[in-house]
């Protein structure tokens, strides 16, 4: 699949997931950014996994607001991979890279149990939008 194509039909998923929730949308789009960069760097990484990875590592962020009124770092790896599964599905995205993503986002906020590049990349990406938005 088109890389440019993938980014355009999942950001729209991910859009559409969110709604008017613009700060989770542009978190995303800000970590696909850096997560592109720092994977062309190390290479070695599945540009399809990062997209999926990068756009959907916070979809657990809705559900858990919505069943238990917040959200943190290990309830965004218990919801979010069912979430992100279920719209690779429904675009077609490759089975196997769709367990991996899964793998991903079930991993982002803790110490790493997979040995996934595309992991690290995230979790540097991820650090690096949270550090730039803390420090504003």
């Amino acid at each position: 699949m088109k890389i440019d194509y993938l980014k355009a039909r999942l950001t729209a998923e991910l859009c559409s997931f969110f709604g008017n929730d613009f700060k989770r949308i542009e978190h995303a789009l800000e970590v696909l950014n850096y997560s592109e960069i720092i994977a062309a760097r190390i290479g070695g990484c599945d540009n399809e996994i990062i997209t999926a990875a990068s756009l959907f590592h916070d979809l657990g962020i809705k559900p858990a607001e919505e069943i238990y009124g917040h959200n943190n770092g290990k309830l965004q790896e218990e919801l979010g991979p069912a979430e992100a599964r279920l719209i690779l599905n429904g675009q077609g995205f490759d089975k196997a890279k769709t367990d991996i993503v899964c793998d991903i986002i079930s991993n982002h906020h803790s110490a790493s149990r997979f040995k996934y590049p595309e992991l690290e990349v995230l979790k540097q990406a991820d650090a690096i939008v949270n550090k730039l938005h803390n420090e504003l």
